[in-house]
């Protein structure tokens, strides 16, 4: 009875052990948030709501924003935020006004775009165009 027992546990372990790791699968919620991660980078001057966000991703507003979290440590707000200061001074790379790249880049008005340039850069949109 023991033989047995220990050809059975012997069988199991030959079946599941492996010399190579197993492969890693990607969960389908990080293909959702991909997937909305990738429609804030290419809209990120749009108001683009929670919403129409977790539609785009297939999930619920809620688990959207905790997958969203971990996946990529920012809330999508916050990720569109930076996606849009990205803009911005690429706008004004470009040699666009401050006003414009402001508006261009989907924030309210250029003070707006000058509080979030300046925490996220370190410098103001001012000071970034005289380096």
């Amino acid at each position: 009875r023991g033989a047995r027992l220990l050809q059975a546990l012997a069988c199991l372990i030959a079946r599941h052990a492996s010399d190579r790791p197993p492969a890693r699968r990607i969960a389908p919620e990080h293909r959702a948030v991909e997937r909305a991660r990738q429609y804030l980078e290419a809209l990120p001057a749009e108001n683009v709501t929670l919403e129409t966000l977790a539609r785009e991703a297939g999930l619920s507003a809620f688990h959207l924003c905790r997958v969203f979290r971990q996946r990529f440590g920012l809330s999508p707000h916050a990720y569109q935020t930076i996606a849009r200061v990205r803009l911005a001074k690429a706008l004004l790379t470009r040699g666009l006004a401050i006003s414009q790249a402001a508006a261009e880049a989907g924030f309210y008005d250029q003070p707006h775009l000058t509080r979030h340039f300046k925490r996220i850069l370190g410098v103001t949109p001012g000071r970034f165009l005289t380096r």
